[in-house]
């Protein structure tokens, strides 16, 4: 490809998807330095509402894909001694979000995660990290109306949503060089939204 990427569809939610797509990379590439778990799935619904079945795509997709994805490429970059991961939480993992209880379970979980790894991690040289983004115009955001994303911006200090560019300059900063201490943190990018 003209970006020297290569595209490979799994279901992250699966062991084996996630086993064989992070062998074909690791075939292709023998090495990854960076790893951004992003995949998700958001569900808005009272939690009496809540099936078994959307708990377990809500938490598979936001959660256990990150820990399949996180478990098949750890050990190389154990063995290389360096590598970067950063979690895509959101600040509905920070502070819950009404009608979102199984999102924000799994963004709480996903958080928890990047604490507990970082610190399991850090003597092999990988830095973990997690990103919290606020509403972000991004097509899970644009189902609702435009009074919804109105009242949205009206509440967010900065008065506007943020975008998916400002978010991905932040995940690639922490995959970079200039990074190389900071493990371990969840960086709130939501134009003063959430405030803890």
């Amino acid at each position: 490809a003209e970006t020297g990427t290569t595209a490979i569809r799994a279901d992250v939610s699966g062991s084996a998807d996630v086993a064989a797509a992070c062998g074909a990379i690791l075939g292709d590439f023998k090495h990854v330095d960076a790893l951004v778990n992003n995949a998700g799935v958001a569900l808005t619904a009272q939690l009496q509402d809540v099936t078994d079945a959307q708990w377990h795509e809500v938490l598979g997709v936001n959660l256990t894909g990150a820990f399949y994805m996180t478990r098949a490429l750890l050990p190389q970059m154990i063995s290389q001694g360096r590598g970067r991961i950063v979690n895509v939480a959101s600040i509905w993992g920070m502070v819950g979000g009404s009608m979102e209880a199984p999102y924000s379970a799994a963004k709480a979980g996903l958080i928890g995660l990047t604490k507990a790894l970082a610190k399991e991690a850090g003597p092999s040289g990988i830095t973990v990290n997690a990103v919290a983004p606020g509403a972000t115009r991004t097509d899970m955001l644009m189902g609702y109306g435009e009074d919804t994303l109105r009242q949205i911006e009206w509440e967010t200090p900065l008065g506007r949503l943020t975008e998916p560019e400002e978010v991905a300059r932040a995940v690639l900063w922490l995959c970079g060089d200039e990074a190389a201490m900071i493990t371990g943190q969840v960086l709130c990018i939501s134009g003063g939204s959430v405030i803890v």
